[in-house]
């Protein structure tokens, strides 16, 4: 399994992450061939090899012809461009899921709704070629999960179509909540709002990075030189050993004795649909030897914020304990069977390329049971024997 890494030390910008991307092995011309159908006003990709500090990095380079007027698109804009473009689907729903990120920030930011937002900045073509390009060299690499480091940000002031904005801009800061982030001194605009979106929209989790075979390193260079520190990012290239990936969760539990367990139950769907990974409870004996539950949430690292905020709205708990833990994790693929009741679909496991679990979706098994009128069991039963029985098995 590919994993990417992004370190952050000195931010990320939209051109750094292609130039880092285009650092580990890339096909450049292929790259280029495909991120040229996008129906926008003539530009061409340059890249080359720089110095920031004592580091060779590449540098990405979007040259394009100036829109008379200026255009400024919406989010709907941007979409009919991306699907006007020769791309794989999964690289159009990629990109399309980044700005529709972006446009919750920006509409946050300016009290408006994310299909009334006008990109400016970031609905010019350069930053279109950054954000669609980054997905395109991703699925071409065949980067399966990426992680970032904590996000660096820089302390001073910039221009922008809204006028004088402190970095990070308030777009990029809102892209940030639940994200690790380490304050620097440099007066710069270290994190832009194209690499944030990117980066927090990409990544399944930030912090340390996972375990694996480290294969490929890139630096994608920036458009400043800084004091003390080069400025460029650093991409990563693992291939995962064993276990198909390893990543970072975050731990979160909180003991409950004075809560009605039906309504401690009714908060465990909450938080799975709020982003959570996993939800149990377990009985405990507290003090003065009251019967309570410990309510354990495990969940990526960029939504500790938010659900601890569900946490303490949805439950009588007045503290939340938690710590960060790693987990081993199986690569997971979905291949769908006929019962003869109604489709469902398999979820397989793979450690090291080889199959060692296959288990029907419970969602699946219910709805077939539901509509057919024969019991869950019967249709798990079946589901599993038909996919033994025919061998499948997809890539």
């Amino acid at each position: 399994m590919k994993i990417l890494y992004f370190d952050c030390f000195s931010g990320v910008a939209g051109d750094m992450v292609l130039g880092a991307l285009m650092g580990i092995g890339l096909d450049f011309e292929a790259w280029r061939t495909s991120i040229a159908t996008l129906p926008v006003n003539n530009f061409r990709v340059e890249k080359k090899t720089v110095m920031k500090g004592r580091i060779a990095c590449t540098k990405a380079d979007v040259l394009v012809e100036e829109e008379k007027p200026p255009i400024h698109r919406r989010l709907g804009d941007v979409v009919q461009v991306i699907q006007g473009a020769a791309l794989p689907e999964p690289v159009r729903e990629r990109s399309k899921a980044v700005f529709f990120r972006l446009a919750r920030a920006e509409a946050h930011v300016h009290n408006t709704t994310p299909e009334q937002v006008m990109f400016h900045e970031v609905g010019a073509v350069d930053a279109i070629v950054d954000i669609v390009g980054a997905c395109l060299a991703l699925h071409m690499l065949g980067v399966e999960a990426v992680f970032t480091s904590p996000v660096t940000v820089g302390r001073t002031q910039v221009d922008s179509a809204h006028g004088l904005m402190p970095t990070p801009a308030p777009a990029t800061l809102e892209l940030l909540k639940g994200v690790p982030v380490t304050w620097c001194d440099q007066a710069a605009e270290m994190t832009t709002p194209t690499g944030a979106v990117l980066v927090t929209t990409l990544a399944e989790a930030f912090g340390s990075p996972p375990a694996g075979k480290v294969v490929e390193i890139g630096y994608g260079a920036g458009d400043q030189d800084f004091t003390g520190r080069p400025n460029a990012l650093r991409a990563i290239l693992l291939e995962s050993e064993g276990t198909a990936g390893e990543d970072r969760v975050v731990v979160m539990e909180a003991n409950i004795d004075d809560m009605s367990p039906e309504h401690v139950g009714a908060v465990v769907p909450m938080l799975l649909e709020a982003g959570a990974l996993d939800v149990f409870t377990t009985p405990v004996l507290m003090k003065k030897g009251r019967p309570g539950l410990r309510l354990t949430v495990l969940a990526p690292l960029d939504l500790k914020t938010p659900l601890l905020v569900r946490l303490f709205r949805e439950t009588t708990t007045f503290g939340v304990r938690m710590h960060e833990a790693e987990r081993g994790v199986l690569e997971r693929r979905h291949v769908e069977v006929e019962t003869g009741w109604g489709q469902v679909r398999i979820k397989l496991g793979f450690l090291g390329g080889e199959e060692v679990s296959a288990a029907p979706e419970h969602e699946d098994c219910v709805r077939v049971s539901e509509s057919a009128g024969v019991p869950v069991a019967s249709v798990h039963a079946r589901a599993l024997a038909v996919y033994h029985a025919k061998g499948i098995s997809e890539n």
